[in-house]
């Protein structure tokens, strides 16, 4: 038995009880109400505004609010079929996954971006509105999606390839490991979230010593500027928990099996919830603009 079906069957035999079990499932269903009400409202926002979807700062900000909605729904998904359904059919567990995954991995992608578009604003003010065109903007959210997708499909490639065709009759408990269970995906998604992050890493970097440069001769914008690379930073290091969290995981669940369901919960509260909790404080409410018009809309609907 490997160490993915050991851990699974730690968590057969260490269920939660039914008033936990319930407990667990309001805490995560009023969460994601909250958090979808939140998203859809900037989304409605954004929608209705033209001068947002002219500027690219704000289709990147929107763009990445929409990973987040598309990941917390995926996520409480599988979190409520874990303890009501339990299995699923692998085929529909790998399109859980997929979009998870890809969503994940867009997620600091997006952030990056955002980080060299504020840079040029601050930088190249002059040239900033030549290089970032609305239409240069959805090609690069074309192309993250791509590489994203390429990079979590090959997963299932790799399954489909390696694995007997009687795998997709499978009945599983969703997690990534149990759909795509090979050792070498795991090490390719190691070395794929390394070089993502190294990348992004020296991205965010460059741009906030550039832009720190810029502020002592430059005013409040570039100071502005270079604080919000700063919460790009630690929204950045919230993201990272999902790359760090499956290894810390298998070890706290050898380490308490008895509360290995308890493991998985804070596991997701703390790296799928929080980090997409922090885009509309971070972004959306900070940026005068859009808070404006968001607190427009708000107002409308509660009256």
């Amino acid at each position: 038995m490997n160490g993915s079906a050991a851990n699974v069957s730690v968590i057969v035999q260490y269920r939660d009880s039914f008033t936990k079990a319930v407990i667990k499932n309001v805490i995560i269903l009023v969460v994601g109400i909250f958090l979808n009400y939140i998203n859809s409202s900037l989304i409605h926002t954004f929608c209705k505004h033209q001068m947002f979807y002219m500027n690219p700062r704000y289709i990147l900000f929107i763009h990445l609010v929409m990973n987040d909605l598309i990941l917390v729904n995926v996520t409480i998904m599988l979190f409520v079929i874990s303890y009501t359904i339990y299995r699923i059919n692998i085929c529909m567990c790998w399109v859980f996954m997929l979009l998870a995954v890809v969503a994940t991995e867009n997620s600091p992608l997006n952030l990056a971006c955002m980080a060299v578009e504020c840079y040029s604003a601050v930088c190249f003010p002059l040239h900033h509105l030549q290089v970032w065109t609305i239409k240069r903007t959805l090609t690069l959210i074309l192309l993250m999606w791509t590489t994203t997708t390429v990079s979590a499909t090959s997963d299932l490639v790799i399954t489909l390839a390696t694995e007997h065709l009687t795998i997709v009759h499978s009945q599983v408990f969703c997690l990534r490991h149990t759909a795509f269970p090979l050792d070498v995906i795991t090490t390719k998604r190691d070395v794929t979230y390394a070089l993502f992050l190294v990348i992004i890493w020296i991205t965010i970097f460059y741009t906030y010593f550039q832009i720190l440069l810029m502020a002592k001769t430059a005013g409040k914008d570039t100071v502005k500027a270079r604080n919000t690379i700063i919460l790009h930073s630690f929204q950045l290091l919230l993201c990272m928990a999902s790359y760090l969290a499956p290894a810390l995981r298998e070890l706290l669940q050898k380490l308490f099996p008895k509360n290995s369901t308890d493991i998985l919960f804070v596991s997701y509260i703390v790296v799928q919830v929080l980090p997409r909790s922090t885009s509309p404080m971070i972004y959306g409410l900070r940026d005068p603009t859009f808070r404006k018009y968001l607190k427009r809309y708000m107002l409308a609907r509660s009256s």
